[in-house]
């Protein structure tokens, strides 16, 4: 007997669909001391509350469950604060360690054996793995012309013909920046109300395209949001992450997640965060201020680029993206390959930060790729 078939018969077997799967993973390792443009993480850190509110956290917590009652109350206040009706409600609220998390928990709730499962491409990747593992089938639409526009016409039509289980919608998209407005995401969750429609709304604060404003969990009990504190207050490390929806959803959600899944010292940081908007409110618009000068700079050198919504744009170098992003890391910049990736192949994304580390970056990269000023 073969040494494989050997270890085969002396381990369990997992389900054929977890034996068979690919599972999402990102470069994550040793990225300390480099201007990281490669996450879409907020570039600059959090709020000084923030750093203040973990500095004075009671050590003692640490051998009590958290609570979480509170910091949900606090998260709808600060949605409904831009809210003018249709309030956000304590039972339309669910808390998550990180969007990944909700994620992952909404395909374990909805998605089972042979359902449909339809979202665009090229999109964020962790979405394949979370369907492959319920042995979903996979549908997926390609963004439309060099503008990378959102399949309207084709996603409408596979609603209307195969009432798919779950619809996963990055708005903005992650990596192309394409956005939908509200009107569009609710004409598409009145035609198919069996369907699921998850938007993943953690970069909608770049471009102010959020639907929390205008839905009505009521009337669409087929709509979630995600949410996240990572892109914006600078809390990727500490993992928190909501989704809002029916009461009905949520309920079915919770069915499927933890009990204690987010740490007190989290709970307390997103407190800090949630009560300095200002500080969030303040980074957002440093992004946007150097999305606008990066754009007339890329013009100014003829660098093939898209710059749409959030916090990210892609760019097409002359020579080889593998061999630009090694000399960028070397030169202490992490982006973002796109390699192999539908419809981006030979491109690299590139988060925004602030406009200073721009100019760092566009220093380097004309540098590398030998980019010269078109006069």
């Amino acid at each position: 007997m073969s040494q494989i078939n050997s270890q085969n018969l002396n381990s369990p077997r997992a389900r054929n669909e977890i034996e068979f799967m690919k599972g999402y993973s990102a470069p994550l390792e040793g990225r300390r001391g480099y201007l990281r443009l490669d996450f879409n993480e907020n570039t600059i850190g959090p709020s000084p509350r923030v750093i203040e509110a973990i500095r004075k956290f009671d050590l003692k917590e640490l051998a009590i469950y958290p609570e979480y009652m509170g910091i949900k109350k606090a998260f709808i206040q600060n949605l409904n604060n831009k809210i003018p009706f249709n309030k956000i409600k304590i039972e339309e609220i669910c808390m998550f360690n990180g969007v990944d998390a909700a994620i992952h928990s909404i395909f374990l709730a909805y998605g089972s054996k042979a359902d449909d499962f339809l979202t665009t491409t090229p999109t964020f990747g962790y979405y394949y793995p979370c369907a492959n593992m319920q042995g979903m089938n996979i549908i997926n639409i390609p963004y439309e012309n060099n503008n990378f526009n959102y399949p309207l016409e084709n996603i409408y039509k596979i609603l209307l013909e195969r009432k798919p289980k779950i619809l996963m919608i990055c708005n903005p998209n992650n990596p192309t920046g394409t956005k939908l407005s509200a009107k569009e995401i609710f004409k598409l969750a009145k035609i198919s109300k069996g369907t699921l429609i998850v938007i993943d709304e953690l970069y909608e604060a770049f471009d102010n395209i959020s639907i929390i404003p205008e839905v009505n969990f009521n009337e669409f009990q087929n709509i979630i949001v995600l949410r996240s504190l990572s892109k914006t207050a600078g809390l990727a490390g500490l993992r928190i992450g909501f989704a809002i929806g029916a009461e009905k959803i949520i309920k079915n959600i919770k069915c499927v997640t933890g009990p204690y899944d987010i740490n007190s010292i989290a709970v307390e940081a997103t407190f800090a965060a949630l009560k300095d908007q200002a500080y969030i409110d303040n980074y957002v618009q440093e992004v946007i201020n150097a999305k606008h000068w990066l754009k007339d700079e890329l013009i100014k050198y003829q660098i093939k680029y898209h710059i749409n919504g959030g916090n990210y744009f892609l760019l097409w170098p002359k020579n080889d993206s593998l061999k630009v992003e090694k000399e960028l890391k070397e030169r202490g910049i992490l982006v973002r390959n796109m390699k192999g990736k539908n419809l981006i192949n030979g491109s690299i994304r590139v988060s925004i930060g602030s406009q200073s580390q721009m100019k760092k970056f566009l220093y380097e990269y004309i540098d590398i790729d030998q980019v010269k000023e078109i006069s």
